[in-house]
């Protein structure tokens, strides 16, 4: 698992190590039962404080995309399979967006607000 961040961006690191990580999951690179980097080695290889990996996995708990338990780290839950199957969808929706000049975060914030 590469998780990915980028200093230079305004969104909080811990949001941006999430995103990372709930990017890989909707791709399938990481798949129910497939545990994450133990956050010592995330904050480390990140070069960020260790709080902030922790509180990117508590987010990804509260999504319901992990489950932490001692001794046994952060391990990817069987929510993720029903995000994978909307990898193409969101591909195609953000492919669009930018089409249209839309940003991310203007499409993350349009989602987040869609009611159905």
């Amino acid at each position: 698992m590469l998780i990915r961040i980028d200093p230079t961006r305004e969104e909080p690191v811990f949001a941006q190590i999430a995103g990372s990580i709930r990017g890989d999951i909707v791709a399938e690179r990481s798949k129910p039962g497939d545990r994450l980097p133990a956050a010592k080695e995330v904050a480390t290889a990140l070069g960020v404080n260790l709080h902030t990996v922790l509180h990117a996995y508590r987010q990804l708990r509260e999504e319901g995309l992990v489950d932490m338990r001692p001794g046994r780290g952060a391990v990817v839950t069987d929510a993720a399979t029903p995000l994978a199957a909307l990898h193409d969808d969101i591909r195609t929706l953000v492919r669009r967006a930018e089409k249209l000049g839309v940003s991310r975060e203007v499409l993350a914030g349009v989602v987040r607000e869609t009611r159905t």
